[in-house]
C-alpha cells in the first residue's frame, strides 16, 4: 500500500452533524476562508500535518443530499467528481443515521474514496439506539470511525483512517442494486457510454447513468457536445417511460424508494433498538414478524403453498377454456384439410405436429399468467425483498454466500437472467459456485410439465405436489453449495446489504406489463423453439416410410428404445419418455410439445389420457424430479459458458445435473416402491 505525502480530504455530511465543529478540531487555526469559484458560497480549507504528512481539509458545505440543485449540492458533487479527492469523509449523525445514509448511496455511487465519522453515538446510546459500527464497516467495505466532535474524541483514529484510505489504491466499490426493472435500464444506458466514450473516468460512467435517468440538467450540459447524444437521450428517455409506467410514479420516486428500501435494509442490520426506545409503527410490526428468525421461513412457506394452490384453482377453468379452443381448431382445419384432399403428410404435419405440439403448449398461457402475476404481486408489494432477508441469514450459516440468493431468486423465472445477475457476486468462487446450483431453482419452463402430470395423477394435490418439487429444488441446491463451498473455495463470507423497501400496493399497469412480457416470451418460444422442435418430432415420428404414426418402429420409437433402459430403474423406461426428455435439453417446455406430438396418434385420447396409460402416479412423480434436476436447457449452457469464459463449466453442468437427477429420482422411485406405493 502506498503512502502518500500530500493528502486531500473533502469534509461533507449533512447540515447540523457537528461537520464545522470536527473541520475546527482537525485544523485548529490553520484555516484559509474564501467563496467558491463564482458562488457565493463560503469555502474553508484547513491544514494538518501528522507525523509526516500534509494533509488538506476541505470544509464542504452542508446538504441532504447531492442532486444538484443548489449551490451547496453542485459544489459537493464537482469537487468528488472533478478535484477527485484522495478521500471523502462523511459525517453522520448517529441519531439520525437512516437519513444521513441517503447521502452515503450517492457517494456510493460517485465511486468516492469514502470514510464514514459517526458523531453524537453517546447521545444516540441515551436514546437506545447502539450503532453496530463494525458491521456498518464490513457490509459498506469503507472504514466507519466513531468520533466526539466536540470532546475532540477519536480525531487520530479517523486521520490514520484517511491516510490508510488514502494509499488504498485498490478501492473496492459496492454495488447498489435497484431492483430487477431499474438495473437492467442502469446497465443498458451504462455499456452505451462505455463503448462511445472511452474517455470518460469510472467513477464518473456510473454516477452519469444515474443521473441521465433522473433528468439532471447539468449531466446534459456535460454530455450534449458528444457525438453520441441524440441517441444516448432516445435510448434514456425510452428507459424512463418504461420504469415510469411499470411502477406508476415519477423516476426520482422510483430511484428514491430504491435508495431507501438499501438504506432501510442496511439500518435493519446494523442499529439496535432497545425495548423501550420507541413505539413500533404497523410496517415496523409487520417487518418483525416476516423477518423473524424463527417466523420467516415457515410464514414464506405458507405464503408459498398458497401461491402454487391458487394458481391452479384460478387457471383451472381457464385451462379447460384453451384445451377446448384448440381442439375446435384443429377439428375445424382437419375439415378444411379433408375437403381440399390435402396429402396425408400435411394433414399429420398441422394436426399432429402443429397443433399437438404447439397448441399442447399454449394452453398452459393461463397458468404461466398468473404465476407471474402473483410473484410480481410479491415482488411490487416489498414482501420477496423481506423473503431474501430472512434468507440470507440462514444461507450465511450453512456456508453459503447471502447474496447469492438474489440470483436464486431470479431462477425462478428463468435460470439465464438468474446465472447473469451472478455478476453482482464479489469474488470468482462465489459466481461460479451460483452458477452452479442455479439451475435446481425451478424455472418457469418447468412448470406446465409439472401442471401436465399433477393433474393427470394428483389433480386433488397438486399444489401440495408441485410445492414439494419447488422446495426439492432449493434443498438439493443448498446441499451442493455446501459442497462446493468446501471444493471451490473454504474463505470466510462477506457480508452484504439486503434491500427492504417500502411495503406498497403494487401499481396495476405495471403488473400487467411484467405478466404480459413473461407471456409474451412464452408465445415467442412456442412460435420458434417450440414449433421447429415440434416439426421435428413429427418427423421422427412419421418416418421411415411405412411405419404407422407414433410407433416404435418410427426414427423417434428406435431412438427411444436406444435410450429406454438407462430410465428403466426410476419407472419410467417407455421409449416416449425417452425422446420427451431428449427434446427437453432444447427447452423444457418443449417435453410437453412432444408428448404431445407423439401421444396425438392415439385418437380421441388426451394427453392426459395417454400418460395414464404409460406411467404410474410413482413413477410420474418421479419422472417430474428428473426433470427437476436434470440438464439445463442450451441457453442456460450458452451463458454459463459466456460468464464462466470456458467449455468446462457447462459440459460439467450436464454430467453432474444428469447424475444427481437420475440418483434422486432413483431414490424417489425404489424408495416409493420400497414403501407400497404404486
Amino acid at each position: 500500500m502506498e503512502k502518500k505525502s500530500n493528502i486531500k480530504v473533502g469534509l461533507t455530511g449533512n447540515p447540523n452533524v457537528g461537520k464545522s465543529t470536527l473541520f475546527n478540531a482537525l485544523t485548529k487555526s490553520k484555516q484559509h476562508v474564501g467563496n467558491w469559484p463564482g458562488k457565493t458560497v463560503e469555502k474553508k480549507d484547513g491544514y494538518l500535518n501528522y507525523n509526516g504528512t500534509k494533509i488538506q481539509f476541505v470544509d464542504l458545505p452542508g446538504s441532504y443530499s447531492l442532486t444538484a440543485y443548489t449551490q451547496e449540492e453542485a459544489i459537493t458533487t464537482t469537487f468528488v467528481l472533478e478535484e477527485t479527492p484522495d478521500v471523502v469523509v462523511q459525517i453522520v449523525d448517529a441519531q439520525n443515521l437512516e437519513r444521513n445514509l441517503f447521502m452515503t448511496i450517492q457517494l456510493i455511487e460517485m465511486s468516492a474514496p469514502l470514510v464514514l465519522a459517526v458523531n453524537l453515538d453517546d447521545l444516540a446510546r441515551k436514546e437506545g439506539r447502539v450503532v453496530d459500527t463494525k458491521k456498518l464497516s464490513l457490509l459498506l467495505n469503507t472504514p466507519v470511525v466513531v468520533i466526539d466532535a466536540r470532546h475532540k474524541k477519536g480525531i487520530d483514529t479517523l486521520i490514520e483512517a484517511i491516510i490508510k484510505k488514502s494509499g488504498n489504491k485498490n478501492k473496492s466499490k459496492i454495488k447498489l442494486t435497484y431492483g430487477a426493472e431499474v438495473n437492467e435500464k442502469v446497465q443498458k444506458i451504462r455499456n452505451f457510454i462505455a463503448k462511445n466514450d472511452k474517455q470518460m473516468r469510472e467513477n464518473e460512467l456510473d454516477w452519469i447513468t444515474i443521473k441521465l435517468l433522473e433528468g439532471d440538467i447539468r449531466v446534459d450540459q456535460k454530455l450534449i457536445k458528444k457525438t453520441y447524444y441524440i441517441e444516448l437521450k432516445s435510448l434514456t428517455e425510452k428507459s424512463v417511460s418504461h420504469l415510469e409506467t411499470v411502477f406508476g410514479k415519477d423516476i426520482h420516486n422510483i430511484l428514491a424508494n430504491t435508495r431507501y428500501g438499501f438504506i432501510k435494509g442496511l439500518s435493519t442490520q446494523v442499529i439496535k433498538c432497545r425495548k423501550n426506545s420507541g413505539k413500533r409503527n404497523f410496517a415496523q410490526t409487520v417487518d418483525c414478524l416476516l423477518t423473524n428468525k424463527f417466523l420467516g421461513i415457515p410464514i414464506f412457506l405458507i405464503v408459498a403453498w398458497l401461491m402454487f394452490q391458487s394458481t391452479f384453482t384460478l387457471s383451472e377453468p381457464l385451462m379447460g377454456l384453451m384445451e377446448s379452443l384448440f381442439i375446435y381448431i384443429g377439428n375445424h382445419i382437419s375439415v378444411v384439410l379433408e375437403s381440399i384432399q390435402s396429402p396425408y403428410w400435411i394433414n399429420s404435419l398441422v394436426i399432429d405436429g402443429i397443433i399437438g405440439g404447439v397448441g399442447g403448449i399454449l394452453t398452459f398461457i393461463p397458468i404461466i399468467g398468473i404465476l407471474f402475476l402473483i410473484i410480481a404481486i410479491l415482488e411490487d408489494s416489498g414482501y420477496m425483498a423481506r423473503v431474501a432477508y430472512v434468507m440470507d441469514k440462514s444461507m450465511q450459516k450453512i456456508g453459503l454466500q447471502g447474496k447469492a440468493f438474489i440470483p436464486m431468486m431470479l431462477g425462478f423465472g428463468c435460470n439465464v437472467p438468474g446465472i447473469m445477475a451472478t455478476r453482482a457476486l464479489e469474488t470468482k468462487s462465489d459466481r461460479l459456485l451460483t452458477i452452479l446450483i442455479n439451475p435446481f431453482m425451478s424455472c418457469g419452463a418447468r412448470l406446465p410439465v409439472y401442471v401436465l402430470f399433477t393433474g393427470a395423477f394428483f389433480s386433488a394435490y397438486q399444489g401440495w405436489i408441485i410445492f414439494s418439487l419447488y422446495i426439492l429444488g432449493v434443498l438439493i441446491a443448498i446441499i451442493m453449495g455446501f459442497v462446493f463451498r468446501k471444493i471451490l473455495s473454504k474463505k470466510s463470507l462477506s457480508p452484504f446489504v439486503i434491500e427492504l423497501p417500502p411495503y406498497r400496493w403494487p401499481s396495476i399497469t405495471g403488473l400487467l406489463i411484467h405478466v404480459w412480457e413473461k407471456i409474451w416470451l412464452f408465445i415467442k418460444k412456442a412460435g420458434t423453439v417450440i414449433l421447429a422442435f415440434s416439426i421435428i418430432i413429427w418427423a421422427l415420428a412419421s418416418f421411415p416410410a411405412g411405419v404407422d404414426y407414433g410407433t416404435r418402429e418410427s426414427f423417434a420409437g428406435q431412438i427411444g428404445e436406444t435410450i429406454a433402459p438407462v430410465f428403466k430403474p426410476l419407472g419410467f423406461g417407455n421409449w416416449q419418455s425417452s425422446v420427451a426428455l431428449i427434446s427437453g435439453f432444447t427447452a423444457k417446455e418443449v417435453i410437453i410439445s412432444t408428448f404431445g406430438t407423439i401421444y396425438n396418434a392415439e385418437e380421441g385420447s388426451s394427453l392426459e389420457v395417454a400418460l395414464k396409460n404409460n406411467f404410474t402416479p410413482l413413477s410420474a412423480y418421479s419422472f417430474m424430479v428428473f426433470i427437476l434436476l436434470y440438464v439445463p436447457c442450451v441457453a442456460v449452457l450458452a451463458v454459463v459458458k459466456r460468464e464462466t469464459n470456458s467449455w468446462k463449466w457447462p459440459i460439467f453442468m450436464v454430467f453432474y445435473t444428469t447424475l444427481i437427477a437420475w440418483t434422486m429420482s432413483f431414490i424417489v422411485y425404489r424408495g416409493g416402491i420400497l414403501f407400497g406405493f404404486v
